[in-house]
This record gives C-alpha cells, structure tokens and sequence, in this order.
C-alpha cells in the first residue's frame, strides 16, 4: 500500500508546478477580452461602422406623420386633436431620437455588417418598430410622433423614412421667447433667444425642403375646425367632429418630458393663443425668420 504521505507531497509537486507555469505563460485569451489594437471606436464619435453605411431596411410604417414645431408652439393641443380622431394615434412624446443602439464588442460591427446593417441603421430599425408597435395596440392605421426635438434631426427622420409625411407647426417667436422665458425658473434670456433661434432655423430648413403641411398655433386655436380638416385632408382621412371634443377622449398622462401638463391643456378646451409682446426685441434673424412666416414684427 502506498503511503498517503507520499501521495500528498506528490500532489503537492504538482500543483506548484502548474503554479509557476501560469507564472510564467502569456495570459489566454478570452471572448471577453478585446486587444487593446482592436477596441471599438468611441461611440461618443458616432462612427462604429468602420466607414460602412447601410441601406435603408424594409420599414414596418412606411409613412409615419411628424409633427415639427418649436418648444412652447402648442404640439400637445394639435396631439390631442388628432389623437381623438378614431384612426389617428397621436401618444405622448416618444423621443426616439435619444433611443440609441450599442455595439459593445470590436466585432459586432463586422456581424452586422454581414447582415446590411450599421449603428444607425439599427437604429432606423428599432425605432420604426416602436411606432408599429404602438400604432398595433391602438388599432389604427395612421401613427403622429410630435415631440419636439424631432425637428433638430429632420434630415435623418427624412433618410430613416423616405416617404413619411409632415405638418409643420408654426408659432410667432416672439410668442415662443415669452412662453419659454414665463415658464423657467431663474430665466437666461440669450440662452432662450438662442434656443428659439435654432429651432427656428430648423423650422424653416424643413418649411423649405420637405414639403409640409404647414399651419400656426394661432390659426389653430382661432379655427380649430377648418385647421384640422386641412390635416385630414393632408393625411387622407375624413375629419370628425369630435376631435374638437377632445376632453372626451383619453389621451394618457400629462407630465413633463411628456409634452404640455399645464392645467391649460388638462382643461379639455381650446383657448386661443396668446400674442407676442409688440415691444420684445429679437435677433435680427429671428426677426427675419418671423417675417418669412408671415408674423409682425
């Protein structure tokens, strides 16, 4: 019979020798280690494509409506509207401009590459899906996204979905700087100016190269019936009366992020705009913008 203390210090040769040879050798590599030579480029860059750009996938809504408008322009009240008509589904501000794909792996661009597929492509993807999910649940057929900020990427909603739709939202920047500058707390005035400005500019790119339907916030709530059949016929369907009764209707919560919670839009009415102050000063572009829409200034 062997002696066990043999057997132990045998074991213990062993294991020491396996010690010092993982001392001594290279580290392995792993799945999830990623050679500093190859590491996926800074995403903040945008670029992790390697210079590939795809081409547009099949879209599951091939011809979204967007709402493009400033801040403070009154695109929660014309939400409202269309979303109480019983084949439009207007939500709450989706922003799917800040919904973004990551590809955490050096070789992840190269998988989707195979697959015509980039970053932003990927993106187009998943946010059409969204809007096609939401457009199922509400059992209509025509899908407004209104949120605000869309008009500062107007470009890549036109390349994500060549054939969407757009009603452009005009309001008297004059109004929109009142509005923003009673609405913060603590208001820095060339911040807001600035603010309004390039939206403005956006505003007026989008006015001039996509051929929208365009309205204003004051002919809206002036005329809310002749307004809105104008957007129907726009978007080829009939208009209903009972989008002027949109306090009726469930339109989901009011909150910020969300779009307008103010006790204004809860009320269920439509109020007519407020006018922008004869005596507020604006840029001298801003002014020119204003003229070009049609507003004193």
């Amino acid at each position: 019979m062997r002696d066990p203390r043999l057997s132990a210090i045998g074991k213990g040769l062993k294991r020491r020798g396996r010690l010092m040879a993982q001392a001594v050798s290279p580290p392995r590599r792993t799945l999830d280690a990623v050679p500093a030579q190859r590491k996926a480029p800074d995403k903040a860059a945008g670029d992790d494509s390697g210079g590939y750009a795809a081409p547009p996938a099949p879209r599951l809504v091939e011809s979204p409506v967007f709402v493009l408008s400033s801040v403070r322009s009154g695109s929660t009240l014309l939400r409202v509207l269309l979303n109480s008509h019983s084949r439009i589904r207007a939500p709450h501000e989706m922003h799917l401009r800040t919904v973004h794909v990551q590809m955490s792996r050096h070789f992840t661009a190269a998988a989707m590459k195979e697959l015509a597929l980039d970053r932003q492509e990927l993106e187009h993807v998943l946010w059409d899906r969204v809007l096609h999910l939401e457009l199922n649940r509400s059992g209509k057929d025509v899908i407004v996204d209104k949120t605000p900020p869309n008009t500062l990427i107007w470009p890549r909603l036109h390349r994500c979905w060549p054939r969407a739709r757009y009603i452009v939202l005009l309001r008297h920047p004059g109004a929109v700087v009142q509005s923003l500058t009673n609405r913060r707390e603590n208001p820095n005035h060339d911040s807001i100016r600035a603010e309004v400005l390039n939206y403005s500019e956006k505003l007026e790119e989008a006015r001039r190269r996509l051929d929208p339907h365009v309205i204003t916030y004051e002919d809206l709530t002036a005329d809310p019936e002749q307004v809105t059949r104008g957007v129907c016929a726009y978007l080829g369907v009939p208009w209903e009366s009972r989008m002027l009764d949109y306090g009726t209707q469930d339109h989901g919560v009011f909150r910020p992020q969300l779009g307008d919670w103010s006790e204004e839009i809860k009320s269920g009415r439509i109020r007519a705009a407020r006018e922008a102050d004869p005596a507020l000063a604006l840029p001298p572009r801003l002014e020119e913008i204003a003229k070009a829409w049609g507003y004193p200034v």
